[in-house]
């Protein structure tokens, strides 16, 4: 069996390594840290979760372990999809270069132009970086990237997805044609196809297969929902809760995974409403935020997170007791990559997952990947409960104002009970109907404006309608026009 110490690792590289407990190598790091140390170009297949960041890390500070880096000019350059898989990578830096005396910076969007600037004014041996703040600093001039010497784009395929590909192509080509390229995805759809063949040159391909297993340890579990037309999402989050609530105390913490972003902000702010501890993660928030929920989470400071796929991919979050997903994925390997939240180094852990008719094609091709059916669960859905009054929803409690108007702009008014009940029918000739109705008095027509108010006495005598009062002049007319 290969160790890290079969690797050709520098020895302070070791040492980091054997401080942090690891001994053995994944398969991609196996794989892919001999052909890096030699120089070579490495394409990596590998889902997240396999160990793709150490792959990379370990030999780029082993070879940049000699050398000293010039102001503005980065040796070697990591991007990432996200803030937070950049600043992972970061922190897998600092955990390995320990012992070295490797500097790095790490450029964010969220995060002051002011002090990333500083950082490259002092010069770094690694800059970790999104391809949206890394070209903002080259268009300022504040970036030159003609002395990096390894090249490292991570999770390509999701770079693919938000839009940075054609980012990366321009990157690629402000950066020397002799660098070193590590690029990882964990699938090869044609347009990052085409990007290897044109900017990496002769690479070794390490595959590793896709993980179309979830951990024995994991318990899973269906609830397959009835449509309920556009109060579906409402039942759905009607639901979630309930499961929680039925979980009780098992649920120390969870994360409840939504495929969109606007999902994620309203099923939060739902389950904030009704007392429960959570917030919100993705793109569209703020750096400083994201930090902020992120660290609670890790801390036990915060029980639920609810994210989006993009948001949470990659991050190591030990401890998940639960994993809920609101939304069925729309890839199967993501539901895999989902719950695998849970049940870590050999935990138990629960997931859930909430499904509805639409969702059928979807649930089927997660059933055929993983090669097994998922226990379906109970649906009997309880009377949802009131929410909580708390000094944040009181403001979303107050009663709605009634759109309903009568032609005159005045709102209708509510029939009272008595109203609204007809009163019985005598059974009555229809002569006696017929006098009654002409005997009955003729209601007076709605005076117009002042929203209803009757005319003021000074304005003059009220106006007569044509049926109460016939002008002479026109009577005239009629006559005329018979005795023609």
């Amino acid at each position: 069996m290969t160790k890290f110490t079969d690797l050709k690792l520098h020895k302070k590289v070791l040492k980091a390594i054997e401080d942090v407990g690891y001994e053995t190598p994944t398969p991609i790091q196996a794989g892919a840290i001999p052909p890096a140390l030699e120089g070579r170009d490495v394409l990596g297949i590998a889902q997240t979760g396999t160990g793709k960041t150490a792959s990379f890390t370990l030999p780029m500070i082993t070879l940049l372990n000699r050398g000293r880096a010039r102001a503005r000019m980065p040796r070697s350059l990591v991007l990432a999809p996200t803030r937070e898989l950049a600043a992972q990578v970061a922190e897998n830096f600092d955990l390995y270069a320990k012992y070295t005396k490797l500097t790095k910076a790490l450029l964010i969007g969220g995060v002051s132009f002011k002090e990333q600037d500083q950082l490259i004014d002092r010069g770094v041996d690694v800059l970790i970086a999104t391809p949206g703040r890394l070209l903002d600093h080259f268009e300022r001039g504040k970036l030159i990237l003609s002395d990096v010497k390894v090249m490292v784009v991570d999770e390509a395929d999701r770079m693919l997805d938000m839009g940075f590909i054609p980012d990366i192509e321009r990157i690629f080509q402000m950066t020397p044609f002799t660098r070193q390229t590590l690029f990882f995805s964990a699938t090869m759809a044609p347009e990052i196809e085409r990007i290897t063949n044109t900017f990496l040159s002769n690479p070794e391909r390490i595959e590793v297969a896709r993980q179309a297993s979830a951990s024995e340890t994991i318990t899973q579990t269906v609830y397959e929902l009835p449509s309920a037309g556009r109060d579906t999402s409402k039942k759905k989050r009607d639901f979630l809760r309930q499961l929680i609530d039925q979980e009780g105390e098992k649920v120390t913490n969870g994360i409840i995974f939504c495929n969109r972003k606007v999902d994620v902000d309203i099923v939060a702010k739902s389950l904030k409403k009704y007392g429960h501890d959570a917030e919100p993660i993705h793109g569209d928030l703020d750096q400083s935020y994201r930090t902020k929920t992120l660290e609670g989470f890790r801390d036990g400071k915060l029980r639920f997170l609810v994210a989006s796929d993009v948001a949470a991919r990659g991050l190591d979050i030990p401890n998940v007791s639960h994993v809920f997903n609101f939304d069925v994925p729309s890839h199967s390997e993501d539901y895999v990559h989902r719950i695998g939240r849970t049940g870590r180094a050999g935990r138990s852990g629960t997931a859930m997952m909430i499904s509805t008719p639409k969702d059928d094609k979807l649930l089927a091709g997660i059933e055929d990947l993983i090669k097994t059916t998922i226990p379906r669960g109970e649906t009997g859905l309880k009377a949802p409960a009131e929410p909580k009054q708390t000094e944040a929803t009181a403001k979303d409690d107050k009663p709605a104002k009634s759109r309903t108007r009568s032609r005159g702009g005045k709102a209708k008014a509510e029939k009272q009970p008595d109203e609204a009940q007809a009163e019985p029918v005598d059974a009555k000739p229809v002569e006696a109907a017929e006098t009654k109705k002409a005997d009955s008095p003729r209601k007076e027509p709605r005076p117009r404006g002042g929203r209803g108010k009757g005319r003021n006495d000074d304005r003059g005598p009220k106006v007569v309608g044509l049926g109460d009062h016939m002008p002479s002049f026109i009577e005239k007319s009629f006559d005329e026009r018979r005795a023609d």
